[in-house]
């Protein structure tokens, strides 16, 4: 199977119920004859990183059967169970909030409900990115409906975010068709900075990179839908066919045509309800009830993903030593207490094994993790630092990657871990 395939590994399981369960994965290819074993880089630490030589099979092979199994009910229990707790919380907000009599009371009180409601809303972003891999349900027409209405809700394009959710999947760490934070090599970088040579280049002051994280933070989502930023450079081509609303974009597939048209409609009809919602309630009620909560959402998402594949422990490959499995193994686990494991159904607590088979439903993902840690091994990446200290130290850690074998590293010209004056002496 050649590596630039996109396939499915289908391994059959029998559950203790006696039903057939279909273990599927998003497999790209069980291994790259060209790959080089054996190969080792330096991370950003200074520690030494092996890289990985095991198998997809290896991996799939130890996942218990029963870690397939989509329950129905039990994903619509968490779709309504989060509806209900917004519902609830907007009820006691709008009856409550307004009959306090101190404005500073009032103040706080809307922001806290509209931060609340905005980890709910993330929760329902996270169930709706659930069934655009497929691990909602066993029935496709399920999971497009239900994903679909969530995250139109979210003004999302479900189908369009699906499609190139999907490539991201499939080549995970490679640096040339990965779709989403794709780092700036060494001459990228210094191109982006107007430099020939990293001596020419002053460190980044602690205000610039804390003004680039909250633009990221508030506006990288947006952005990526836009215009595609952090992902591949499409040279020539307008941002116009590199967004996420555009049919015709070159992100996209013939055959995804009429889908990202439908996302489109989804789109616009949420727009629509939130216009009649702003003439029925007014631009206050709409603020605190959905668009604060929406913007807090869309960091939310951002600040994930952005930590699950940035840090600066972390490797990425050039084609020729890429494959799935170590794609896949080129992301962390982090704990984020109570609200990961509860309101963001362990999209962070879970991501490696995400990554390795995306249909395994959340519920199911700490049994099937645990499973899979015993084939990694070293490999596996897990770090339980508090998220906004990681946050900080990728921003200033992480600012292009280089190296020398098809193995590429995370450096930086801010004097943190290796030095790449000394490394290239």
């Amino acid at each position: 199977m050649s590596q630039s395939t996109a396939a499915s590994t289908s391994l059959q399981g029998s559950f203790s119920s006696s039903s057939t369960i279909q273990k599927r994965g998003n497999v790209a290819t069980l291994s790259n004859p060209t790959n080089q074993t054996g190969l080792k880089a330096i991370d950003t630490y200074g520690n030494e990183f092996i890289v990985p030589d095991y198998s997809i099979k290896e991996i799939l092979k130890a996942i218990p059967a029963h870690c397939y199994e989509r329950r129905l009910l039990e994903s619509f229990y968490y779709v309504f169970r989060d509806i209900a707790c917004m519902v609830t919380l907007g009820y006691f907000a709008n009856t409550y909030i307004p009959t306090l009599s101190n404005q500073t009371v009032r103040f706080f009180a809307w922001a806290a409900y509209s931060w609340t409601m905005g980890l709910f809303g993330t929760g329902i972003w996270v169930l709706a990115h659930e069934c655009g891999h497929q691990a909602f349900s066993d029935y496709g027409w399920v999971n497009d409906t239900v994903g679909w209405i969530l995250h139109s809700y979210l003004l999302v394009p479900y189908f369009s975010w699906k499609y190139s959710h999907s490539k991201h999947h499939k080549a995970t760490g490679h640096l040339t068709r990965d779709m989403v934070f794709v780092p700036k090599t060494k001459d990228q970088f210094l191109e982006s900075r107007g430099a020939h040579d990293l001596e020419d280049l002053l460190a980044d002051s602690p205000i610039y990179t804390l003004q680039s994280l909250v633009i990221q933070q508030l506006g990288g989502w947006l952005a990526y839908l836009v215009s595609d930023v952090t992902g591949q450079k499409h040279e020539g081509v307008s941002k116009f066919y590199t967004n996420h609303f555009n049919p015709s974009s070159v992100i996209f597939e013939k055959r995804d045509y009429w889908f990202i048209i439908l996302s489109d409609i989804g789109v616009l009809t949420q727009m629509f309800i939130l216009y009649t919602w702003y003439s029925r309630y007014g631009a206050f009620n709409l603020f605190v009830n959905y668009l604060l909560p929406y913007v807090l959402v869309n960091h939310w998402l951002v600040f994930i993903t952005f930590l699950q594949h940035s840090d600066p422990s972390m490797p990425h490959y050039e084609a020729h030593q890429w494959n799935f499995a170590r794609g896949a193994a080129a992301t962390i686990d982090r704990e984020f207490g109570f609200v990961g494991k509860h309101i963001f159904h362990d999209i962070i607590e879970t991501h490696v094994l995400h990554h390795y088979v995306s249909r395994i439903p959340f519920y199911n993902a700490r049994e099937a993790s645990e499973a899979i840690k015993k084939v990694m091994g070293i490999h596996y990446k897990h770090t339980d630092e508090n998220m906004w200290v990681s946050l900080w130290k990728s921003g200033r850690w992480c600012q292009y990657v280089d190296g020398d074998n098809g193995v590429l590293m995370y450096r930086n010209v801010n004097g943190f871990g290796v030095d790449p004056l000394k490394e290239k002496k």
